[in-house]
């Protein structure tokens, strides 16, 4: 299927809700084309699109597609008997999943895909905002919400798009890159994968359609990931000067990072963030490889990350309760859980720390467990809520597993498993912390508390 935009007038997203098909959204919308879409739960993404004009719909019924739609766009969580997908299909609709679509999407662009476990949303918007100052004004998809932007999605009028490239059920292997940026490799989606040695190779096959001219940016310091190939070009970033793009002198100050970063022995930038973690650094790097590959100079990258804020439940301060500083973040991997733990030790060094976590995805927590248990060390309280079912992505029957194995496993003196949110209240309430910081952490509904418990 070719994307010919001219011949379409209106869209139908069906999983609208989705950060991913909500960007697709706006970048109709922004093309003034017609927007409706479903999903079966409100949220803030829905409510930002419903005020940009989005007619969206809550309940998914097959009636809600008209024969004067031109093009379907679906959330690949839906089943392939789904009504709407069924009902277009009668009406001869085209119809595509988001990947597919970004496939598409991405033949018509010099794309640069940001792929990788941790760390794609906040590397893409960092790349975003220092080619956005550089005047080469890209169009960029990303998995949250950017608040330069106050979106996840970002109209160029240039031939570069800058894509998150998603690694479930292999979905990155839709997209034709020209630039790769692989953060790093870890175990995850085993639903999906056979084991690590499954999930390299997949990436390897996504490396290898780049074109003889194209860029492998990759991490030099993540074991997993030198195992990645690429007969082209290829720049590296890591800490260590062996690295292509490197970094120094780190200096944790008043809730911001600064540090020095070297290019080929030769000093490119010094950077101030006022995004925590060593972990954001290394995302700054990918970015700054990409940019520099690009021609962005130095003063047009420091400008970027000293404005970059963060982004949507990436270690967003959400308010307070009393004293407390509450924080929601995204995070739903061993890894980036004990990232996210150190970060807050650097930034908060003098605060107790009470994490409140949302297991995400029953086969993630079932095959991760013994690194999950290990991850909340660095935290003085832990509390473990329900896993959260992840809809059109989970069996029928779950995994065997429930966050009562996870306590189980942890070896930490103050543990607490709440079977619902009603519950993880009243142990907070219970906890009574005093100038500490609270982290909600989790890739599900966990936000929502996050911002029902602050003052």
């Amino acid at each position: 299927m070719k994307l010919d935009l001219k011949k379409i007038n209106k869209v139908y997203l069906s999983g609208i809700g989705g950060i991913g098909l909500s960007a697709i959204a706006y970048y109709f919308l922004n093309l003034e084309k017609q927007v409706e879409g479903s999903d079966l739960i409100e949220s803030e993404v829905t409510r930002r699109l419903i005020e940009a004009g989005v007619d969206v719909k809550f309940k998914q019924k097959s009636n809600n597609i008209s024969n004067d739609v031109d093009l379907l766009v679906y959330s690949s969580a839906l089943p392939i008997d789904h009504v709407e997908l069924v009902k277009a299909k009668e009406l001869k609709i085209p119809s595509l999943s988001y990947f597919e679509f970004l496939g598409l999407l991405s033949k018509q662009y010099k794309t640069i895909a940001v792929t990788g476990t941790n760390g794609k949303t906040t590397t893409t918007a960092m790349l975003g905002l220092m080619l956005e100052k550089a005047g080469l004004d890209p169009t960029v998809i990303v998995g949250s919400l950017v608040p330069q932007w106050n979106s996840n999605f970002r109209l160029g009028q240039s031939d570069i798009l800058v894509v998150e490239a998603c690694e479930w059920q292999a979905h990155m292997l839709e997209i034709d890159p020209d630039i790769i940026v692989l953060t790093n490799i870890a175990e995850d989606h085993l639903d999906f994968y056979k084991d690590l040695t499954d999930i390299k190779n997949h990436f390897q096959k996504f490396v290898d359609k780049l074109p003889k001219d194209g860029v492998l940016v990759k991490n030099f310091d993540d074991q997993d990931s030198d195992d990645i190939k690429f007969a082209g070009k290829l720049l590296t970033f890591g800490k260590g000067d062996k690295a292509d793009c490197h970094f120094k002198d780190v200096v944790i100050d008043e809730g911001q990072q600064k540090f020095s970063v070297y290019k080929e022995g030769k000093e490119m930038s010094k950077v101030e963030l006022a995004v925590p973690g060593e972990y954001n650094i290394y995302n700054a790097l990918g970015a700054m490889a990409v940019a520099k590959q690009l021609g962005v100079n130095k003063h047009q990258m420091w400008n970027a990350m000293r404005e970059f804020k963060g982004t949507w439940r990436r270690f967003e301060t959400v308010g307070q309760i009393k004293n407390n500083i509450v924080i929601s973040d995204y995070a739903h991997h061993p890894e980036s859980i004990n990232g996210l733990l150190r970060a807050t030790k650097d930034f908060y060094p003098d605060k107790k720390i009470i994490a409140v976590f949302q297991p995400h995805h029953h086969n993630r927590t079932k095959t991760l467990l013994d690194d999950f248990a290990k991850a909340f060390y660095l935290a003085d309280q832990v509390i473990i809520s329900e896993i959260y079912q992840v809809s059109g992505r989970e069996n029928e029957k779950h995994e065997a597993v429930s966050s009562h194995d996870l306590i189980a496993k942890m070896n930490h003196n103050k543990k607490y498993y709440a079977k619902d949110f009603s519950e993880a209240r009243k142990i907070l309430k219970d906890i009574n912390p005093v100038d500490a910081v609270i982290l909600f952490i989790g890739a599900g509904d966990i936000d929502d508390l996050a911002r029902e418990v602050i003052d």
